[in-house]
């Protein structure tokens, strides 16, 4: 039966506890300061990895990456000797779909070469050619050609307080989570989703469904603190039937 996971996005020990506590399937080390997909310090990533159960996967975001297929791969290779077993790389500075390409190739092929059990996420923007990115709907061929394992769209602005529901059609979401299993691809969607987006997720079934702002104190991804009481609400929302 299809189950989807819930990722959560932490930030420090504190909320990866709460993390565990709340029954997280993955959980997300990020940086919400730095970005969308704000890259963490590899300290915090192995600290967190240090507390978390084995039988919890990690995953750790690179950041809103620059078109600099050498930085990217070292940051994925620091980030996976951190302890990650998921790798997000936000395709923030590649401008076309070659330029995505790259990045990716060279995330998997550091993969590849130094045999790390790693899964690579290939992240995109709903908001898409509005700041400058890749149009989302391009990320399912970007992760096929690139070798990388996951294809992922998420927002890049969470302070005007529109939602990856309000940027993209439930169609254009649709099509993507479709192209993603063409391709064999896992696929995943975040995007300031809230408990009120539970009914459409359970339609769409990505594989994975990425939350931070939803269990925070007042919903506030920055301020705010994740809370487990809040993570096991969504969880029991999410998965009921």
């Amino acid at each position: 039966m299809f189950s989807l996971k819930l990722l959560v996005s932490p930030q420090n020990t504190s909320e990866a506890v709460e993390c565990v506590s709340g029954e997280a399937d993955i959980i997300d080390v990020k940086n919400p300061s730095e970005g969308s997909l704000g890259a963490n310090f590899p300290w915090i990533i192995r600290e967190i990895r240090s507390i978390v159960p084995d039988h919890i996967p990690l995953s750790a975001t690179l950041g809103d990456v620059p078109y600099k297929p050498g930085t990217v791969a070292l940051a994925a290779l620091g980030a996976a000797h951190a302890g990650a077993a998921y790798i997000k790389v936000g395709l923030f500075g590649t401008k076309t779909v070659t330029e995505a390409i790259e990045v990716m190739s060279a995330v998997t092929k550091t993969v590849v070469e130094y045999q790390l059990p790693v899964s690579v996420v290939a992240a995109g923007y709903a908001e898409g050619e509005e700041i400058g990115c890749i149009n989302p709907s391009l990320i399912p061929e970007i992760a096929h050609k690139s070798s990388s394992d996951f294809a992922m769209i998420d927002t890049y602005n969470k302070e005007n307080g529109k939602t990856i529901f309000d940027i993209l059609s439930n169609e254009d979401l649709k099509l993507f989570i479709e192209h993603s299993k063409k391709w064999k691809l896992g696929s995943a969607l975040g995007g300031s989703i809230t408990l009120a987006h539970i009914p459409i997720l359970k339609k769409l079934k990505p594989d994975i469904v990425g939350i931070r702002g939803a269990v925070c104190d007042n919903n506030d991804r920055i301020k705010g603190e994740i809370r487990s009481h809040l993570i096991l609400e969504f969880n029991k929302k999410l998965k009921d039937l």
